[in-house]
């Protein structure tokens, strides 16, 4: 089965490299995957990087929704993998994606989990967090089936935030999601309070496009957007309660920087 693994960039010269020798050392054979790079007009070396493994390089913008779309449009798989360019697999990841999909009925896409790497005391937080966020209503399908995705409709090219909760919408009218046991690693650097929240504000001031499409009494988006379940209820669901017991400065940490996220939602929502 011919894999496609979509990778949407700007200006990543730092990370580019990484991400690509994992998708060399997958344990899934080589040439059952193609990788097709989406660049949005990078200043730095990001294509010339690229080009030593890849000769499909395409030239996309103005955000990652429409690279991603694009990618996919060039692809040959009959599933695709779309990732960031921050991001790297360990090395068994599309081996099993691809035996789940075999193995099961109706699977149209497949979450990943994702650890976020560092050493500093906040970027232990951020890895912390995102374990309890894996296969949730904060999680999003990575691995899908492409012909699920362009009957979906793909990702909405209004949405440069939530893009990815939108699909995950879209494409659950069509089948089943399931998540595999093998990582990706997402490299967010080393953690910069300052950057992070810069991140967070951009973001922001998309949200609403998500929201107003699906309305905020929709029973996902008042779990991604609501009190509740954002500061409580993905932290101690199926059992969860006990990493949060376990790791008390991590939960505080963690409780801080949902503290400065949620003030920078609703500063912009005002």
């Amino acid at each position: 089965m011919l894999i496609s693994i979509i990778i949407a960039t700007k200006n990543e010269e730092r990370n580019i490299e990484n991400c690509l020798k994992s998708i060399l050392a997958q344990t899934y054979p080589k040439e059952k995957l193609e990788v097709i790079f989406v660049d949005n007009n990078s200043e730095d070396q990001t294509k010339e990087i690229s080009r030593k493994y890849t000769e499909k390089i395409f030239n996309r913008g103005p955000e990652r929704s429409a690279q991603k779309n694009f990618g996919v449009s060039m692809s040959k798989g009959e599933y695709f993998l779309h990732l960031d360019a921050d991001m790297t697999l360990s090395e068994n990841v599309i081996e099993e994606c691809v035996k789940k999909i075999k193995q099961g009925k109706n699977i149209i896409a497949l979450y990943i989990p994702e650890v976020i790497t560092g050493k500093k005391f906040f970027s232990k937080v951020r890895r912390f967090e995102r374990k309890f966020y894996d296969g949730t209503a904060i999680d999003a399908v990575r691995f899908i089936q492409k012909n699920k995705f362009l009957e979906a409709g793909g990702f909405d090219e209004k949405m440069y935030a939530c893009e990815d909760w939108d699909l995950d919408k879209k494409l659950k009218k069509f089948g089943k999601f399931y998540i595999i046991k093998h990582p990706l690693y997402h490299n967010e650097s080393e953690f910069d309070l300052k950057k992070y929240l810069l991140k967070k504000g951009y973001y922001s001031k998309n949200v609403n496009v998500y929201i107003d499409k699906w309305g905020e009494k929709d029973s996902d988006v008042r779990k991604q957007f609501g009190f509740y379940y954002r500061f409580i209820g993905v932290f101690i669901e199926k059992g969860k309660w006990k990493k949060v017991v376990r790791h008390p400065f991590l939960t505080l940490g963690m409780y801080f920087l949902r503290f400065l996220v949620g003030i920078k939602y609703l500063a912009r929502r005002i």
